[in-house]
């Protein structure tokens, strides 16, 4: 009993970040060029957010999308030279990189034909689906992307509601990584989205965490996920593969 009582009063006095992690593979905080970071001292308000809960290397992943953010290699590296020159006025260090998010439109196949693709790590490739619908071609495009060596991972699977837990089981048998975002346990998308995430938790279907960082109110929610029990449960239980992309 006394031991019960010791250990239960020590863990409630424990407190944990997301240094075990090393890496959050999704975000947009590159400035200027999506919804996310607008100039080069939001992006830095938002990496010293970052770095507070213990992330140690950022991939910033802003969004290509063929109707609305037209972003190429081009002006993703441009927009992360101007973030490393203000991280080195500023003496911020910690490493970023670039990838990007690619959106599943009538585009993503011709660019990953033609490999077009923004990867991080040993050739992975972010990309997301609509909100909507899921595209007819997803597991055509995924065999695709294997046999041309990437290594795919859907964004924040636990936001799609016209999927389920099975539904992604299946894909992730096709080769597809799940990468979850953090703040999807605090409900901050939902009570469908938090009810997904938790299932994807329990089934043992998520592969990376990551913040998917726009601005402020991310922030917070960043934070406080780290008070869910399924986040802990991530972090100290689970083999996540951020990791590998340090």
């Amino acid at each position: 009993m006394f031991n019960w009582f010791k250990k239960s009063e020590v863990k409630n006095k424990i407190t944990f970040d997301y240094s075990s992690i090393i890496v959050d593979i999704h975000s947009h905080v590159l400035p200027g060029i999506d919804d996310g970071a607008q100039t080069p001292a939001e992006s830095i308000v938002l990496i010293r957010k970052m770095m507070a809960l213990g992330i140690k290397k950022i991939i910033a992943t802003p969004h290509i999308m063929a109707d609305y953010y037209k972003n190429t290699a081009e002006t993703i590296n441009a927009s992360l030279d101007i973030l490393k020159a203000e991280l080195e006025k500023e003496k911020i260090d910690i490493e970023v990189e670039a990838a990007a998010e690619h959106y599943f439109d009538e585009t993503f196949e011709a660019r990953v034909n033609d490999h077009k693709l923004m990867t991080m790590g040993d050739n992975y490739v972010l990309f997301e689906f609509s909100f909507i619908s899921q595209p007819p071609n997803v597991v055509q495009v995924i065999q695709k992307l294997k046999q041309l060596g990437y290594k795919p991972i859907l964004a924040h699977p636990e936001r799609y509601p016209y999927m389920d837990v099975e539904q992604f089981r299946t894909l992730r048998e096709w080769g597809l990584c799940l990468q979850m975002n953090t703040i999807s346990l605090t409900g901050y998308y939902g009570k469908e989205a938090k009810k997904l995430a938790e299932s994807l938790i329990d089934e043992q279907l998520v592969d990376f965490i990551s913040s998917d960082m726009h601005h402020l109110r991310h922030a917070e929610a960043f934070k406080d996920a780290l008070k869910t029990p399924y986040l802990e449960k991530l972090l100290f239980d689970y083999p996540l593969k951020n990791i590998m992309l340090k």
